[in-house]
């Protein structure tokens, strides 16, 4: 079995949001499969956030390795933390913001609708 290598980048003001995110893509981009546009995981500081945005043709699912955060599901906001999954539909907003005293990290899945 090959051995995918990951790709980290690191994203200024994200989807409108606050602060720097970094992202490591555990499924290349450019190696999609037919329904699974992006597999990563998030990093998020103290203060910083994803920015609430739409999700057109896609949904995405986040599951909570660390931290805790502020989501928000389109006009609802939430804490959540270690354990958690949140999914976006298609045709819904989210956003999330890191709240607690660590670095929040999570899972992202973005699947074709």
């Amino acid at each position: 079995m090959p051995v995918i290598e990951s790709k980290t980048i690191k994203s200024m003001n994200r989807a409108g949001g606050k602060g720097e995110v970094q992202i490591t893509y555990l499924l290349p981009q450019n190696q999609p499969t037919e329904n699974c546009q992006m597999f990563s995981k998030v990093t998020i500081p103290h203060g910083a956030s994803l920015g609430v945005h739409k999700h057109d043709g896609n949904s995405e699912t986040y599951h909570i390795l660390q931290g805790k955060g502020l989501y928000t599901d389109n006009d609802q906001t939430y804490e959540v933390g270690v354990g958690d999954t949140t999914f976006c539909a298609d045709g819904e907003t989210h956003g999330i913001e890191s709240i607690g005293d660590e670095d929040l990290i999570f899972i992202a899945l973005i699947i074709k609708s």
